[in-house]
């Protein structure tokens, strides 16, 4: 379960790849562009500009190198040319990315255009969310506590963490032991010892947390047809704390 120092610089490597893929899609406003666009355009930067590989393409039978959220699609959500981005829009962008056999694994909800206030502050508090859990880690940490801590600020905001997906151990897989819930109690659960990987990628909903799949089999949706916002990062644990693998030049001075 735990990666050794050398796996750790690989996926490391990896992460600051996939780091780059989100400063490429920053540059683009997205409004009018469809998901299936956005979608290439990653797909292209991968393989040519990048010299990886999308690590979702082919992976459980999904086709493409992103899953795209918007407004109410909780994760998983199928690109298409028919998905046309508009202004006002919140849309998750999951990316995973293999470099040298290791992957990792990332996703960023963009402002599309002006946006309502309400939609701004549920990205706002998601993204604040993801870091709580971030800075719970830490060797001798339980995951508990790193659920607990997403879960008292989404819940202290108003809004509601999604319970039926979680985040992963990673490394030569894209999926790994532990699970990595959202919600947790303090002091419970698997504690963290230096060199576990794992991503922390915090779903939250506007409304309540009940969700379900639509006919495609994949898009996950939430219930009440409220806003549902995402950001994940890959993180290891380090001796003395955490470190972000796939942390955007943005955050580097902020965090």
């Amino acid at each position: 379960m735990t990666k050794r120092p050398e796996e750790i610089a690989l996926l490391a490597e990896s992460g600051k790849l996939l780091a780059e893929v989100f400063g490429y899609l920053d540059q683009f406003s997205l409004a009018g562009m469809s998901t299936m666009q956005v979608n290439d355009l990653v797909d292209d930067y991968i393989v040519n500009q990048l010299n990886a590989r999308p690590a979702s393409k082919g992976q459980y039978g999904f086709a493409y190198a992103l899953n795209a959220s918007r407004n109410n699609v909780v994760c998983h959500g199928v690109p298409s040319a028919a998905d046309i981005l508009r202004a006002g829009d919140i849309v998750n962008f999951d990316i995973t990315l293999e470099k040298n056999g290791y992957i990792a694994d990332s996703s960023k909800t963009y402002l599309v255009g002006q946006v309502s206030p309400l939609a701004e502050r549920l990205v706002q508090v998601t993204y604040e969310a993801m870091w709580k859990g971030i800075e719970a880690v830490r060797p001798g940490a339980r995951l508990g506590d790193v659920g607990h801590a997403i879960e008292r600020h989404a819940r202290r905001n108003g809004y509601t963490v999604v319970r039926e997906y979680c985040g992963h151990g990673i490394g030569r897989q894209m999926h790994e032991p532990p699970q990595v819930m959202h919600w947790g109690k303090p002091s419970t659960g698997l504690m963290l010892r230096e060199g576990m990987v794992f991503t922390i990628e915090p779903m939250i909903n506007q409304g309540r947390h009940g969700v379900r799949t639509e006919e495609d089999g994949w898009t996950v949706v939430t219930r009440d047809g409220m806003l549902s916002a995402q950001f994940e990062h890959t993180v290891a644990v380090t001796h003395n704390g955490v470190r972000v693998l796939t942390l955007r030049p943005e955050e580097r001075t902020a965090h």
